[in-house]
């Protein structure tokens, strides 16, 4: 999908390959895969497993390099960054969300909320009133001072959440976020995603291998055996999770 309206994409990858050497073997994870991610639109991207999808996650956050191709992020390479550039920019540009949350178990919804702030040194002051915006968008103000062991699954995935978008991120990047959820609790996260979304103009790169999900996206993009297959545009009022479920029994014939 190209960039709206002639705009540069928020995030971009052209011919991405990665090489995963084992000693004995090499694995080709990903094959030559270009994709553009334009602001305030939501991708998902879905696949069978061993298709490459949390690779290119990675890839497209700078969690790990490629291994030929290149990423932009605003526009930049993520190729000509430093180590501590590269740091910066996952710390300030992206938002990470991730199955299993990964918040910090010894503090609290608030500090792991701000956690982005705190390594950067910003004083409490400087960011009371984002968190407080942040702690608002997810419902959680009320639960501000608790532990996540005191918390329940899904208000755990809405601080990693709220903490992915403490920064206000050029894009936000989800890897299976409602896979350790009932479906009730993941569709309301995937409702916060698509409200992040269309209330702040996020940016959302998604994976997910459920279609339901990725029918939050305005764009799904199938990937098998490292290759971008096919995509699919979701616009207007239609019924998408049946558009993709539909879309994906007519590739499967």
């Amino acid at each position: 999908m190209g960039a709206a309206m002639g705009t540069p994409p928020v995030l971009s990858a052209l011919d991405l390959v990665k090489v995963y050497d084992t000693g004995k073997t090499s694995v080709r994870a990903l094959d030559g895969v270009s994709m553009d991610v334009p602001r305030g639109h939501f991708v998902s991207i879905m696949g069978p497993s061993g298709s490459g999808k949390s690779t290119l996650l990675h890839l497209l956050g700078g969690l790990d390099a490629p291994t030929s191709g290149e990423v932009s992020l605003e526009g930049a390479p993520l190729s000509g960054l430093s180590d501590k550039q590269l740091t910066l920019a996952r710390r300030r540009k992206i938002g990470f969300v991730f199955q299993f949350f990964n918040l910090v178990p010894v503090l609290s919804v608030e500090e792991n909320i701000a956690l982005p702030a705190v390594i950067d040194g910003a004083r409490a002051r400087d960011y009371r009133d984002r968190l407080d915006r942040a702690l608002d968008l997810v419902g959680l103000r009320d639960w501000r001072s608790h532990l996540p062991s005191e918390i329940s699954g899904g208000q755990q995935q809405r601080v990693a959440i709220a903490r992915a978008l403490f920064s206000e991120p050029a894009v936000l990047l989800a890897d299976e976020p409602t896979g350790n959820l009932d479906t009730k609790t993941g569709h309301e996260i995937l409702g916060l995603l698509k409200d992040a979304q269309e209330r702040l103009g996020q940016t959302v790169a998604m994976v997910s291998h459920d279609p339901r999900a990725a029918a939050y996206g305005d764009e799904v993009i199938m990937l098998r055996d490292g290759v971008i297959t096919d995509r699919l545009e979701l616009e207007g009022e239609q019924d998408r999770a049946e558009v993709v479920l539909a879309w994906l029994q007519a590739a499967e014939a």
